[in-house]
Formats: structure tokens, sequence, C-alpha cells
């Protein structure tokens, strides 16, 4: 069997089994043709979830026998020519940041009780709708509040792409990262406040998306910075993004900003490429910061757009990205102080001293100072807005920088968040895809679309994912078992 490149053409025959990087989309339809199970699919994801897991730290839980009983009620569904939807049999991960009925969310932590919960949060019952199958939960930086991925409390989850160096998987949804760029599950549910579902997909090589507030209902997700906070997929394929955002949106009774939101049917127009869009880059000023390899592989992706049709124009920012973090940074230290205070407050805290000291931050920032930020908050998105004028969406590097080793990281430095925060700040949506590698390390772009707009972030990384015949690229050494 040829696995190629984003998996495209996963079988040779009916009889032979899905690649172990198979898309959802692919997956979904080797079920419909019958060339596979759901049973076999969560059995071979069980067994390469016992085989790389000691390696690679991705899953805080795996429900197993749940997992298997949900996969033989999908096959009995479609047996009766009766499945739930193109998801139907499915599995995918959940950051333990999301509620579960029946476990313990510990959200990265010790400091939280290890109480079941008693119900399951909005995005997790909505992909369970859809027939999806929660394989397990996966692990995420202490709190989410952190964009390299790392938890010494619970362990730290590895980047796949270097077997040989542990390097920085990127934060908050880690173990989602993970899961997926390994192979393990097709797809997880991650939670993104200034950069956490974009940080791992770029550093593990995956697509990941930043969805709009109001989009996806945020009930029963353990909150950060609730000005911030939002729920998105990571998968291996930007269609399989879009399958998974129409199967997550819609009103949460639990969440008043989805309260009078309609989506756009993020597969209407999925396929309908670039040609007459009008794409806005930045000036190399405001690129300063990115690696040469990095800029190397953002400016090839920004050509072959142009190439398929799209506009490109290039024009500086208003202010340097840089110049966003410190605003974005400030309310989410804030917020997060008020919904952790209990935890980080006392001498005797067990959180992690970077992690405390970040949501310590926020005791420092009161009332009339937060008015303030809120106040430069809208005047920097009138800013920004106003600079997309005649554009429909801005294209950045998701991260300015490779995934680097553990033991080079600077908790005390944000680098990762230099062109994602400012996005959370200005109410927007995003999707990061990855563009290539370097040295077998993956760099990504960011297709950044205004609040609601996520359809059009979608298309645009569709058709460079059509034109590349897929844009995911496996890690060396997890094709097996």
């Amino acid at each position: 069997m040829v696995i190629a490149k984003g998996g495209q053409g996963i079988m040779t025959d009916a009889a032979e089994k899905p690649s172990p990087f198979a898309t959802a989309a692919e997956l979904s339809a080797a079920l419909r043709g019958g060339g596979t199970t759901s049973a076999a699919i969560i059995r071979r994801a069980l067994d390469r979830a016992a085989a790389h897991e000691p390696a690679l730290h991705a899953f805080v839980e795996i429900f197993g026998e749940a997992a298997l009983a949900a996969a033989e009620a999908a096959d009995d569904r479609r047996s009766r020519g009766a499945p739930l939807g193109p998801l139907d049999g499915i599995p995918f991960a959940v950051k333990d940041l999301f509620h579960i009925e029946g476990h313990p969310t510990s959200a990265g932590s010790k400091a939280l009780a290890a109480a079941p919960a008693a119900a399951t949060a909005n995005a997790v019952r909505r992909l369970c709708a859809a027939g999806m199958i929660p394989l397990g939960k996966v692990h995420t930086v202490e709190f989410a509040f952190g964009g390299w991925g790392t938890n010494p409390v619970l362990g730290t989850p590895l980047n796949p792409r270097d077997r040989a160096v542990p390097r920085a998987p990127g934060g908050s949804s880690s173990g989602s990262g993970v899961a997926v760029a390994a192979g393990l599950v097709p797809a997880a549910l991650g939670t993104d406040t200034g950069g956490s579902v974009r940080n791992p997909s770029a550093m593990c090589g995956v697509v990941g998306l930043k969805t709009s507030v109001g989009l996806i209902g945020r009930g029963g997700l353990l909150p950060l910075a609730t000005s911030f906070d939002s729920v998105g997929p990571l998968t291996r394929s930007v269609e399989d993004a879009a399958l998974l955002l129409s199967a997550l949106q819609g009103r949460d009774p639990d969440d008043p900003d989805t309260f009078g939101v309609t989506g756009p049917d993020p597969l209407r127009h999925l396929g309908d490429g670039v040609a007459g869009l009008h794409l806005r880059v930045p000036s190399e000023r405001d690129l300063g910061t990115v690696e040469a390899d990095v800029l190397r592989l953002f400016r090839a992706a920004v050509q072959q757009l142009a190439t398929l049709g799209a506009e490109v124009e290039e024009r500086a920012m208003p202010r340097r990205p840089e110049d966003y973090m410190a605003t974005t940074g400030d309310m989410m230290a804030a917020e997060s102080w008020h919904h952790l205070r209990e935890h980080v407050e006392p001498e005797t805290s067990i959180v992690h001293p970077a992690v405390r000291a970040r949501i310590l931050r926020g005791r420092t920032i009161d009332g009339a100072r937060y008015q303030e930020l809120l106040v430069a908050r809208r005047a920097a998105q009138i800013e920004l807005h106003r600079y997309l004028d005649g554009a429909d969406a801005l294209l950045t590097p998701t991260a300015p920088i490779f995934a680097p080793p553990l033991e080079a990281i600077d908790e005390t430095q944000t680098p990762l968040g230099t062109f994602t925060r400012m996005v959370n700040l200005m109410d927007m949506a995003a999707l990061s895809v990855p563009v290539g590698l370097a040295g077998g390390l993956p760099a990504s772009l960011q297709i950044v679309a205004r609040r609601f707009d996520d359809a059009v972030a979608l298309r645009i990384g569709r058709a460079l994912e059509v034109a590349r015949g897929g844009l995911f690229e496996p890690p060396a050494g997890f094709e097996a078992p």
C-alpha cells in the first residue's frame, strides 16, 4: 500500500485497511464502501495508542471498552442503512478541559478535585450526536495557560516530529496536536484563547481551526478567559476541519454568545477555490522575527495562492504583531485570575510556578485598568478591520519559529503568540495549515478571517490542500502498527 502525502488514496482495494494517517473523510468513504468497520477503526486506534503512548504521553485516559461499544453501535446503524452522518463511527480525542460525564476533568492540574463530571460538554455532545466516538482525553498545559505545550505537573506530550530530540508540542492543546499528528486519532477537540489550537497545529504539522466566538458553544468547558476562549478542531485535513465545524456549531443553552448566531455552512463553498479573492500579507517589517526557513515556506504558500487566482497585496499592518500581544496578555491574566484565583492564591498552591505566575499577574489589574484594556481592544479592532477593508483574509505565518527542544524553552517568553494572540484580541477566526518541512520540522500558514467568516478561511486553506494533493505529511516512525 502506498500512503500518499496528506493521506490521499488510502487504500489500493476494498479489502485493504486504511492508513493510520487516513483523514476522517477518507475513513468515512471507506466505511460507506465496506472497506472497513467502525470496530476495526477503533481497535486499530486503541492498538496504536498502546504502542506509541509510552513515547508520546498524549493521553490522560483512554475509553477502551466504551469506545468499542460505541463502534459496534455505529456498525449496527450502518448495517441498517441508518448512519448518523459522514462522521458516524470515527474516533476523536478530547482535550482534558471539556467535561465528560462520569470522568474527572483535571485541566492539566493536580489542584482540581478528581470527582467525575456530572454532565458532558456541549462540543463533545455534538460530535457524539454526529456519531463520532471519543477515544479518550488528552493532555493540556495546566489550566490551558501556556503556548509551548509543557506540563511539568502531569507530564508534557512529546512532539512526534523528532524522535531523537524531545521538542515542544505547542499548547495549550498539546495532547490534541500530538495525537492527531502521530496517527492515533484523525481529529481532536481543542480550545484556543491566544493560539492554543493553532500553536500545536503549527508545531506538530496538522490543521487547526480557531473558530469565531459564538459559533461553537462553550458549555461544559472549564474557562480561562471568556473574552477569548473558543473551541476548535485539530485534524489532518482542511476538509475534516470543515466537517467537524459543521457538526459542532449551533446554539448552546449554556453559552449566551451562541444565542441568535447563524453560522455559515462550512461545506457549501469549501471547494470554490481562491480565484477572485483578495488576500492581504503583512510587510517585511511585520515579519521581522520570522525564521528564514519559516518565511521561505510561508512565501511559497502565498505565491501558490496567487498562482491559483487570488489577488495578493502586501501592506504594513497598523501595528507590529508583537504590539497586540501585551493587551491580549493583560486581559487573559485578569480574566484567568477571576476564574482560577482560588487555586493560585494560597502560598501552599500546588499549581506550577510558571502558570501560577501568569494567573497571579491578573490580581494587579483592577477594574479601572481592565476598562482601559477594553477600550484599547476596541480601538485595535476598529483599526485592523479598516486595514482589512477590501480584503477577504489576512495571511501570516502561524508561528515565527520551528518547534524548539524542550530544554531550550524559556517559559517567560511567548514567541508562539506573535501572530496568534492578535486574532483572539480582534475577535476573528483563523485557520492554521501546514505548508512544508525544514529539517523534518513543520511550518504553517495562518489564514485570518473576520468573525463568522470561518468558512472563508477554510475555503482558502482547502484550495491550497487540493492544489498540493494534501497538506499533512506523516512524521517518520509512526507508520505501524
